[in-house]
C-alpha cells in the first residue's frame, strides 16, 4: 500500500490560536477511509474543536476500539498520546488511563458496532461511573469492516444495499446514556460541522460522562435508499432541539432560537441542510423530559439533534472517590504504601 505523507511545512500566514498553534498543528496522518465518509467529517470537527479550545495536543489521549470508527484517531491530533485498544474494550482502559493521569484530556473514539455489540456493557458503565472524559460515537448503522451487515444501532424496517430488512429494535445509544447517568448528551450529524463543532467545544469542557451519538453515514453500504442512516434521510428528518454555541462548565445553559424558525446551513461540501429550530420550552437539563422527547419523537422518524442533556453540576469519578490531587501515577512508594499501622487503622473503620 502506497503511503502518503503530509508536508510538515506550514504556510506562515495560517492563523495561530492562543496556545501558538495552527489549525495544521491539530491533524494527523492522510485518511485512508473511503472518500466521502462521515468519519473524516467528524475528524474534521475535532480538529476544529481542539483548536479553537486552544487545547495543546500533547495533553490529550485518544483512545478506541475496533473498526473503521476506531481507525479515524490516526487521522487527527497527531501529536498527542493514542492508543487504539481490544475491540469494545475502550472505556476500560481509558478509565484506567484517566485514573492513573487525571491531568490529560480523555477523548474515546468508538462505533455502533464497537459500543452497541460487544463493548455494550463497558459503554453503559463508563457512563454510570462518572469517567471525565469525551465518549464520540460515529454511527452508520452498519458494519463497515465486515462489508455491511446490519450493526445493532440500525432501525428496525431500515434496508441494507443488499435489500435484507432488519426486523430487530435498535440500540439508541444517546437514550441509554441517559439511563446509565451519563451528565452531558448529545446528537449530531456528520454533514452538519455548524452543530457538531460547539457540540464537541461542549462537551470536551464539561466535567464528567459526555457523550456525543453522531450519525455519520457510510458511503459504501449504508447510504442508500431504504437505509435512515443515509445523508439524505438525515438531512430530511433532522430536528434540531436548539441552536448551538460553545457552552462553558458549570456556566448556566442557555439556548437562543425562536420557535418555527427555518435555517440553511450551507457545509464545506457545498449541500444544504436545512434544520428546523422547535420546541421553545425544550430544557436541556430535564433528563427524563429528554428521555420522553427522544422516544417520541423516533416513533416519527426524525433524528433530534442538538444538546439533548447536560447536567451543569456534575462531577466526575476523582471526585466520587476523593482521590488526592496528584496524579496517582506520581506518586511513589511512601504514598501508595503507608504502612501496617496505617493499613490497621483502615480496616479498624470497617469493622
Amino acid at each position: 500500500m502506497t503511503y502518503i505523507a503530509k508536508p510538515r511545512l506550514h504556510h506562515p500566514t495560517l492563523a495561530k490560536n492562543r496556545v501558538g498553534y495552527t489549525r495544521r498543528d491539530y491533524e494527523g496522518k492522510i485518511s485512508t477511509l473511503c472518500a466521502g465518509c462521515g468519519h473524516d467529517s467528524i475528524s474534521a470537527a475535532i480538529i476544529q474543536a481542539c483548536w479553537e479550545l486552544d487545547v495543546e495536543p500533547h495533553r490529550v489521549a485518544k483512545l478506541s476500539g475496533i473498526g473503521c470508527s476506531s481507525k479515524t484517531p490516526d487521522y487527527f491530533l497527531g501529536n498527542s498520546h493514542g492508543f487504539n485498544t481490544v475491540h469494545g474494550r475502550m472505556p476500560s482502559v481509558l478509565t484506567g488511563a484517566y485514573m492513573a493521569n487525571r491531568e490529560l484530556i480523555y477523548l474515546g473514539v468508538s462505533g455502533d458496532g464497537d459500543s452497541a455489540s460487544i463493548g455494550l456493557s463497558q459503554f453503559a458503565h463508563v457512563m454510570r461511573r462518572g469517567v471525565n472524559m469525551t465518549y464520540i460515537v460515529e454511527n452508520n448503522g452498519v458494519y463497515g469492516l465486515t462489508k455491511g451487515q446490519f450493526s445493532a444501532t440500525a432501525d428496525k424496517g431500515s434496508k441494507s444495499k443488499r435489500g435484507q430488512v432488519n426486523n430487530d429494535t435498535p440500540i439508541d445509544l444517546a437514550m441509554l446514556a441517559l439511563v446509565m447517568g451519563a451528565t452531558f448528551v448529545g446528537r449530531g450529524f456528520s454533514g452538519d460541522k455548524t452543530q457538531l463543532v460547539p457540540l464537541i467545544r461542549s462537551a470536551m469542557a464539561h466535567q464528567g460522562a459526555a457523550v456525543i451519538d453522531v450519525v455519520s453515514p457510510c458511503i459504501a453500504f449504508n447510504n442508500h435508499s431504504g437505509s435512515t442512516k443515509s445523508y439524505d434521510y438525515v438531512r430530511e428528518h433532522n430536528e434540531a432541539v436548539n441552536r448551538l454555541d460553545f457552552l462553558p462548565t458549570r456556566e448556566q445553559i442557555t439556548v437562543e432560537y425562536e420557535p418555527g424558525e427555518v435555517t440553511d446551513v450551507r457545509q464545506h461540501d457545498g449541500s444544504i441542510v436545512r434544520l428546523r429550530k422547535l420546541h421553545a420550552e425544550y430544557d436541556p437539563t430535564d433528563r427524563i423530559g429528554a428521555m420522553s422527547y427522544i422516544q417520541e419523537h423516533a416513533a416519527r422518524g426524525e433524528v433530534v439533534t442538538g444538546l439533548l442533556y447536560v447536567d451543569p453540576d456534575a462531577c466526575d469519578l476523582h471526585r466520587q472517590l476523593n482521590t488526592v490531587d496528584e496524579a496517582l501515577n506520581a506518586l511513589g512508594a511512601a504514598e501508595l504504601c503507608p504502612g501496617s499501622a496505617a493499613l490497621a487503622r483502615i480496616n479498624a473503620s470497617l469493622r
